[in-house]
């Protein structure tokens, strides 16, 4: 029973981390399409979207199975209940990369400062999103605590944005609804930055049995 319970687990394993490089490409991909406006990169982030919704439904199955059927010990439960909660992220993550590649379609990128915030945000957001999967494939604590710590530099830019975008609307900008778009795009790599750091934290109670409850929801 314990060696194919333990097969199972290093199913959730290679799924989780699967379900984590399709988050990685769908917002690689929204980002080249906001800043390229690739019509290639749009349908390719929704498609990725689509794939991390089927696979969030299997590894919560998996999950499922491995909470009724075996009798895990405290280790592997906190390794299944993680599993869990990072999908949730994982999937919404996925959501709003899509969001993204959507608004996109409407946004050029002007010459406001904002513009260079926001390309700095989707790196700073990218950054997030690949470590907190690496420091899951690793199991590295280290990694995930620098994830943690990147969130208040992300929040930080979108603050920026935020204030330039609005100070733009006031001087009467003639494109006053691309720059909601643009705003809204910024909130969005925002609380993609705030998945990032949920699932990083879930890492280290998996490895540790310590979380932050204050973690962002």
């Amino acid at each position: 029973m314990r060696n194919r319970f333990d097969e199972q687990l290093l199913q959730l394993n290679n799924e989780l981390i699967k379900m984590g490089a399709l988050c990685e490409e769908a917002i690689a991909y929204a980002v080249k399409y906001l800043i390229d406006h690739d019509a290639d990169m749009k349908e390719n982030s929704i498609d990725a979207e689509r794939q991390i919704d089927r696979k969030e439904r299997d590894i919560e199955s998996l999950c499922m199975k491995l909470l009724m059927h075996q009798q895990p010990v405290a280790t592997d439960f906190r390794m299944i209940t993680s599993a869990l909660k990072m999908i949730s992220d994982m999937e919404r993550i996925g959501d709003q990369a899509e969001d993204i590649a959507e608004i996109a379609e409407y946004v050029h990128l002007s010459d406001l400062s904002a513009r260079v915030h926001i390309t700095d945000m989707a790196e700073a957001v990218v950054y997030m999103v690949n470590n907190c999967i690496d420091s899951f494939v690793k199991k590295d604590t280290e990694i995930a605590y620098s994830v943690i710590v990147m969130d208040d530099t992300v929040d930080e830019i979108f603050m920026k944005v935020k204030k330039e975008l609005i100070e733009a609307v006031q001087n009467g900008h003639d494109d006053a609804e691309s720059l909601v778009d643009m705003l809204m795009i910024a909130k969005y790599f925002e609380r993609i930055g705030d998945h990032a750091e949920n699932i990083a934290e879930w890492v280290i109670y998996a490895m540790t049995g310590q979380h932050d409850m204050n973690a962002s929801y």
